[in-house]
């Protein structure tokens, strides 16, 4: 992994693909993308017919590409990936109840597709692939958690799959995305035209990354990655009341219960992955527990974490205020 950054953007003359292309983030990377004009072509894949038709609408770039596909479908994949140099790998059911509700299909999507991805990104001759995950991998309750934990093994190790081949694999993991799909603070702000907000817990603490944080991460990620590492970025948290106090101060509240497979706080570094961790001033990389391949350097850049580090949401010293979370909302449309 590079040390410092490049005037060369990772994308200058590149295929990119985005799976997942028509959700909160694939819609945000691809316009970040379209903003510049390093790119050579730019392909979504998605299996929501209906979100590629409005996303066609809204954007007109000669560039880009529609693919409808299901990451589940491997022929599908073996067709869209041909050509393609990069690949973000964002398609996931990520809706913890849903999950818990469904596991099969969870298991299909979060799981066997990731398994798709890496072998079909193997046989194209892909250079780069970079995958979302989450801080519910880490020590996870729910199946959603359990099912990107998955994810994140199948693509570190498909850096031993890939062999003498060039394509490598990393992750990116972080916490709440604010006013994306399913998000609290879109739930607060309807809530409060009924006039009752609903509170889970009120010890309850989230990791936040604003949308143009989780896009710079990823092209760090693009930047940065030589395969096996995951990139963290350095969050804030906040707790639920404050939150709420933030969104709808004065709103009636009615606390429910954690939902199924919820904690009541999240991790995004374990004490166990602390002793792989390099702090790099602006993010954390894990580096994985094996050495795939020669790329790895031997003595890992940035500064080695204190012993027992936990990156978890209830650090008091990570908490935001009842005027930062203010601040910090007037970032969410």
């Amino acid at each position: 992994m590079s040390n410092s950054k490049t005037n060369v953007s990772p994308v200058a003359g590149k295929t990119i693909l985005v799976t997942g292309g028509t959700g909160s983030f694939g819609k945000a990377f691809v316009r970040d993308l379209l903003r510049e004009d390093a790119a050579k072509k730019i392909i979504v894949f998605s299996r929501d017919e209906q979100k590629h038709y409005m996303m066609n609408q809204e954007f007109t770039d000669p560039r880009l590409r529609f693919f409808v596909g299901d990451i589940r479908d491997e022929k599908r994949l073996k067709s869209a990936f041909r050509d393609v140099d990069i690949v973000v790998h964002a398609a996931a059911m990520k809706h913890v109840p849903i999950c818990e509700y469904n596991p099969i299909e969870a298991i299909q999507t979060n799981i066997d597709g990731a398994r798709n991805i890496v072998e079909a990104a193997i046989n194209a001759g892909v250079e780069k692939v970079l995958g979302l995950s989450t801080d519910k991998a880490v020590a996870p309750v729910n199946l959603y958690g359990a099912s990107k934990l998955c994810m994140e093994k199948l693509m570190i190790a498909a850096n031993a799959y890939s062999g003498s081949k060039r394509t490598r694999f990393s992750l990116v993991r972080y916490g709440n995305v604010m006013g994306s799909a399913g998000s609290v603070i879109p739930l607060f702000r309807r809530q409060c035209q009924s006039g009752k907000l609903t509170i889970t817990d009120e010890r309850m603490t989230r990791f936040w990354i604003d949308m143009a944080g989780a896009v710079r991460l990823v092209r760090q990620g693009l930047e940065r990655m030589v395969g096996g590492e995951i990139f963290i970025p350095k969050l804030p948290t906040s707790d639920i009341t404050t939150l709420a106090d933030a969104i709808a101060p004065g709103v009636p509240r009615e606390t429910i219960g954690i939902r199924p497979g919820e904690k009541l706080h999240e991790t995004l570094v374990s004490s166990d992955e602390c002793l792989r961790t390099r702090d790099l001033d602006e993010l954390l990389v894990i580096w994985p527990e094996f050495s795939f391949h020669d790329h790895v350097p031997t003595e890992k850049p940035g500064k080695p974490l204190p012993a027992g580090f936990v990156y978890r949401s209830d650090r008091p010293e990570l908490r935001l205020d009842l005027a930062a979370t203010r601040t910090m909302l007037k970032e969410v449309a």
